[in-house]
């Protein structure tokens, strides 16, 4: 007889007990093909807003709407087994009211299946954090960098270089952890202060271009991959696929040039009478 193991998928409590324990281990996924792959290391996968700069060639997350991420979300899920999915809340699909973060976060869970949402800002968004949260919905936060505030950012750069804006990202660190966030994205914030709101909050705060001190890390599959062409400086680059998919190219091309027509020749051949 036969046994067969069911591998449980990890929950947002599971990530939210790392807490200053084995370091999380995270990537975004957009497609079924990547996160297939990536359910094999990680322990939660973010489908990310960044699939509109990766997979649509937008300048920046704010034109992705809500029906993108749900659709990538549904791939994502499809294609896993393990990891926690936890899929962003795009630009103007939360902020207007806590009533319209609930109609979108319920829409993103029902219909992709996916064990947590994202969402970003400090302590404006706590209320909406909370009122998720008392209604089942299991909510990351993201503080420092946040990219769906570029246009007021004024672009995409590091946050908390100065001492004096310390406070406020503190502040709002403290605030989405006390609102009932199970873990935070900080990014692209100073070593120091990512190490220091680490030191201060409850849940695991996941890093992206912050500190070695968090409690995980996140990146950009693609980035990481060399697939992007415009990697971040705080991103390592544990491969050069573009280099490798660039070589194979160039060798089907002259292949195909050259009439060396990929398959056995005798698979079209008709049969002879």
């Amino acid at each position: 007889m036969s046994v067969q193991v069911r591998i449980s998928r990890l929950t947002a409590q599971d990530i939210r007990r790392r807490k200053s324990a084995e370091p999380i281990v995270s990537l975004t996924a957009y497609t079924a093909p990547m996160a297939a792959l990536v359910d094999e290391v990680a322990d939660f996968i973010l489908v990310g807003d960044s699939l509109g700069m990766v997979i649509y060639g937008l300048d920046s997350t704010v034109p992705v709407t809500l029906e993108m991420m749900i659709l990538h979300g549904q791939a994502v899920m499809r294609a896993t087994r393990k990891a926690l999915i936890v899929v962003d809340m795009p630009f103007g699909s939360y902020e207007e009211s806590r009533e319209q973060a609930l109609r979108s976060a319920a829409r993103v869970l029902k219909e992709t299946g996916c064990g947590a949402v994202k969402l970003e800002g400090g302590a404006r968004m706590a209320e909406t954090v909370r009122f998720l949260v008392e209604r089942g919905v299991p909510v990351m936060g993201h503080v420092g960098l946040t990219p769906q505030a570029v246009n007021t950012l004024g672009g995409f750069k590091a946050q908390g270089r100065d001492r004096a804006e310390w406070p406020a990202i503190l502040a709002d660190a403290e605030a989405i952890a006390q609102a009932g966030a199970f873990a935070i994205v900080v990014e692209a914030v100073a070593e120091p202060l990512a190490a220091e709101i680490t030191r201060r909050i409850a849940v695991p705060t996941i890093g992206i271009g912050a500190s070695a001190a968090c409690d995980g890390q996140v990146l950009v599959l693609d980035d990481m991959l060399g697939l992007t062409g415009r990697v971040p400086k705080f991103v390592k680059t544990y491969g050069d696929l573009a280099g490798q998919v660039r070589a194979a190219l160039a060798t089907y091309a002259d292949e195909v040039k050259a009439r060396q027509f990929p398959g056995p020749a005798h698979v079209y051949s008709l049969k002879a009478e």
